[in-house]
């Protein structure tokens, strides 16, 4: 490991001490899976929480308050009894382009998922193999076997909406949010579940939006111009060389830094305070 390696792991273990704690989920969605109990109603809440996890913090949150406002205390048995009145329920539903018709047909799909399998993680684990590189391959194929159940009833079509809340690997998208909810599922400390035993946490792939692009960017993580699945992968690499067994042992914490910290990606007042604050200043040289 280089000598500039050695620094970033010594700072980001820093940043993994003082943010991964159970006190500093709120205001991430994250915070409402940990309203429920059971395992089963928290793996739901979680796939629906990543996958709205996208605009405003604050909207995010009021979004998240009504949907499972409408889905009642169980969110499990509203999946698996998913049926017009459920449907009705969620009509009036909306976070920003994401429609009540949108959230139906996902809840349509996860509830065929459930009585095949029994759970998300049963569906997924079906397009899973351990020996590939990483988790592309069985999320590429969770996608598009859910695609197949929509289109078989849809007149082979799947609608824009639902694409969205299902970004399939194979376009060539980061799929943040869906490697947020594996995130969630499959690590385990005092933020993430670890509700799922099946997957090598090894596998996983840095969950990629604007700010965690941006961010590594000023790291020198990756050097491709734009933000797509191959900088995710050139990001979970470069993640990779310090901590082979667990690359995204840091993304919820540096998430923290725009969150909490309100990093823009330029320097200001209050970057000295950071804990990445002379390897920011390095790269902007």
């Amino acid at each position: 490991m280089s000598k500039r390696l050695v620094i970033l792991r010594d700072k980001l273990e820093r940043l993994y001490a003082k943010y991964n704690r159970s006190e500093a989920i709120e205001p991430d969605p994250l915070q409402f899976v940990y309203r429920y109990a059971e395992p089963s109603d928290m793996e739901i809440t979680a796939f629906l929480a990543a996958d709205l996890a996208y605009g405003r913090v604050e909207q995010i949150q009021k979004s998240l308050m009504s949907l499972f406002a409408r889905m009642g205390p169980r969110p499990y048995q509203f999946v698996r009894g998913f049926g017009k009145a459920q449907r009705r329920k969620l009509g009036g539903f909306r976070h920003r382009f994401t429609m009540g018709q949108d959230i139906s047909d996902l809840l349509c799909l996860l509830k065929q998922a459930l009585d095949r399998c029994g759970s998300i993680e049963g569906f997924f684990m079906q397009g899973y193999d351990p020996s590939d590189k990483n988790i592309i391959p069985a999320l590429w194929k969770f996608c598009e076997s859910l695609y197949a159940i929509h289109a078989k009833k849809h007149g082979g079509q799947v609608s824009r909406g639902l694409k969205y809340l299902l970004a399939s690997p194979a376009g060539g998208s980061a799929c943040k949010r869906l490697n947020l909810f594996l995130r969630w599922m499959v690590r385990d400390d005092e933020v993430d579940t670890g509700l799922w035993k099946s997957v090598d946490k090894a596998k996983l792939i840095v969950p990629v939006d604007v700010h965690m692009g941006r961010l590594c960017k000023t790291l020198g993580l990756y050097s491709r111009k734009t933000v797509s699945l191959s900088t995710a992968v050139e990001i979970t690499e470069s993640f990779a060389r310090i901590e082979a067994a667990d690359p995204v042992k840091y993304d919820f914490a540096l998430s923290r830094i725009g969150i909490v910290e309100n990093c823009n990606g330029q320097i200001g007042d209050n970057c000295e305070h950071c804990e990445l604050f002379d390897l920011c200043q390095q790269e902007q040289r």
